[in-house]
């Protein structure tokens, strides 16, 4: 017991200083970008931004108002589009085609810095996820029933906002995320340092395996995976960075990874909180489990031809 004791007390010592190098990363990354936001509301830009886009939210199968739900998740999070969503009377399917929309691209500034720290390109991880949230629009709006009702607005756009209590609530909600953020990527490090040390990552890699395969990852990936999915990205940054630094997954590794949960992630809170205000749980899981299968997919295959075809090239 003793040798397990100074095992786990030397895991946690060696785990603190990267972990706190990235948690004072992403901490002052996502501050500063919510800060931004709050003064993009209060100048009235994201409703502007969100007006431009009622085009295309038609096409979709939804009110133009369900615009500034999406705009409001696609910059903050997926709390930011709920308290927009619950403001309109939008019927069971408008609700589920708007929520898989907002979990395909949410908090992208934020999420794709990390995913960025990474290695993976920031440009491919922002088209990826602004396309697969229309297109997963477009896919549901195609199959699921119609509906006739519509929704009907609550003063969402052209609120007066006051800056002060705008700012105070600001303070008082990032202060209490930011101090959720530490604990969890502290012990979220810590766990990844300590399960791969005693062999249950490789456990799990193995239980996985089958299901990963389906997905076209690597079963190496399993633990990355597990962490997207129970927690997110943002919160499983320092675990996937470190992860991803040690060399234990190659560049194209983190790639595939990357662009599957780029698309599905946080599918435990942020799925039940919006199944909460009326979106089908089953149809936010599969549909983007459907599309991170054919990213990750169609990646392989572009890697497939460039490793067929660029060679051929050089020696010309």
């Amino acid at each position: 017991m003793d040798k397990i004791g100074s095992k786990l007390i030397s895991i946690i010592k060696g785990a603190l200083p990267g972990t706190f190098k990235t948690c004072v990363w992403v901490v002052k990354l996502t501050v500063g970008v919510s800060f931004c936001i709050m003064l993009l509301r209060y100048l009235q830009v994201i409703p502007w931004i969100s007006a431009l886009l009622e085009p295309v939210f038609h096409v979709v199968g939804l009110p133009g108002e369900a615009a500034l739900a999406y705009v409001s998740g696609y910059f903050v999070n997926v709390y930011s589009a709920i308290a927009v969503a619950v403001t309109l009377d939008l019927s069971v399917r408008e609700m589920t085609i708007l929520s898989a929309m907002v979990l395909c691209a949410h908090n992208i500034i934020v999420e794709t810095a990390v995913q960025k720290k990474t290695g993976t390109p920031a440009v491919r991880i922002i088209v990826y996820r602004t396309i697969s949230s229309i297109v997963v629009g477009l896919g549901l709006n195609w199959v699921l029933p119609a509906e006739s009702v519509q929704a009907v607005a609550h003063g969402v756009e052209g609120e007066e906002l006051l800056f002060l209590p705008l700012l105070k609530d600001w303070v008082i909600s990032t202060a209490g995320l930011v101090v959720k953020m530490v604990a969890i990527i502290f012990s979220l490090n810590i766990l990844q340092r300590i399960l791969s040390e005693f062999g249950v990552i490789k456990w799990i890699s193995k239980f996985l395996k089958p299901l990963l395969a389906i997905f076209g990852l690597p079963a190496k990936s399993s633990f990355l995976w597990i962490i997207a999915n129970v927690v997110g990205l943002a919160y499983g940054a320092a675990a996937m960075i470190d992860e991803a630094s040690t060399g234990k997954l190659s560049q194209k590794d983190v790639d595939l990874t990357n662009f599957h949960i780029c698309i599905s992630h946080s599918n435990l809170e942020d799925v039940f909180l919006l199944a909460s205000v009326g979106a089908v749980w089953w149809i936010l899981i599969i549909s983007r489990w459907i599309l991170s299968i054919i990213l990750v997919w169609g990646y392989r295959f572009e890697l497939w031809i460039r490793n067929k075809f660029v060679p051929l090239q050089t020696n010309i």
